[in-house]
């Protein structure tokens, strides 16, 4: 069978429509449109996906088969291996599996037999460096640094980090931290991260005008609240987990590695029982502003004041 079956995995979906635009396009450069087929596996029968792996092309030299989602079909994969050996040598195969399960059969044969590339998400350094390889690419520029303050800025998206650097890049090639400052929106939770870090860092300066600057922007003390309560949660899994990796925590609780990684140093300085004391503390503040006419401001102010003492 050779490498002329590729397969695309991972969670990463930006990553994996990237690649699969990339390699369409190779294949579109060199060979007539009529010879590209898509088809997604959940909508047609498994009769349809043997015809289109062993049928050879039909007004062109060479044809392209684009698999979504295959193991949908349990025929298909009962027979994968063997069907696969029967595709002509004028035909390419792209199977796009955005979720595998590693223990079967199907997998191991997948990550085996076939040109198996696995598109995960990227941790913040990874986004960074993937966000200057793009304004490279796009003909700017962009510091490590600046990139990666860029990603904690607006969160961790690579859909929305691509779009961003776009609108940077179009305002000026060479984008710096200002130019982000100027044309990107920080995200409330991530800047409730930020107010967090502040807080534990002793910072109680920066904690205070983070917080200032959210309720400028209208984000009112119980969404504040909300976001520093989800905030606490992560850092209560994390402390529950021991030496757990970021990514097993991450899988398990169904979050982002991103966010688990950021938190992980503000776990470790702190105690389980100290952040069981944050917890019930913010409750209190909660259950007292629905109750009585309590400043929810002022009694947020003084909470973070006191992480920061």
């Amino acid at each position: 069978m050779g490498y002329m079956v590729l397969t695309l995995s991972g969670e990463n979906g930006f990553g994996l429509k990237s690649e699969l635009q990339k390699l369409v396009a190779e294949f579109l450069a060199e060979h007539d449109e009529f010879g590209l087929e898509r088809i997604d596996a959940e909508e047609v029968e498994f009769p349809r996906l043997q015809e289109a792996l062993t049928s050879l092309p039909f007004l062109a030299d060479k044809k392209m088969v684009v698999l979504r989602r295959p193991s949908s079909s349990k025929q298909f994969v009962e027979v994968a291996e063997k069907l696969l050996l029967e595709v002509p040598e004028t035909t390419e195969v792209i199977i796009v599996e955005p979720k595998l399960d590693k223990r079967l059969a199907y997998y191991k044969f997948l990550k085996k037999k076939t040109d198996f590339r696995e598109c995960n998400e990227l941790d913040v350094p990874g986004l960074a460096r993937w966000l200057v390889a793009q304004a490279k690419e796009q003909g700017g520029s962009v510091t490590t640094s600046d990139a990666q303050y860029l990603v904690e800025r607006v969160g961790a998206n690579q859909q929305l980090l691509g779009n961003e650097l776009e609108k940077l890049l179009l305002y000026n090639a060479s984008i710096t931290r200002l130019t982000i400052d100027l044309l990107t929106e920080a995200t409330p939770q991530g800047t409730i991260f930020q107010l967090l870090e502040a807080a534990f860092g002793g910072n109680a300066k920066k904690t205070l005008d983070l917080y200032r600057e959210q309720r400028s922007l209208k984000v009112e003390p119980p969404q504040i609240v909300a976001m520093l309560a989800w905030q606490l949660h992560v850092l209560a899994l994390i402390k529950a987990a021991g030496d757990r990796s970021a990514d097993a925590i991450a899988a398990e609780a169904k979050i982002s590695p991103f966010v688990v990684r950021k938190s992980q140093a503000i776990a470790r300085g702190l105690s389980l029982s100290e952040l069981k004391k944050l917890v019930a503390d913010l409750l209190t503040i909660d259950a007292r502003s629905k109750r009585e006419n309590l400043d929810a401001d002022e009694a947020l102010q003084n909470y973070l004041l006191k992480l920061a003492s």
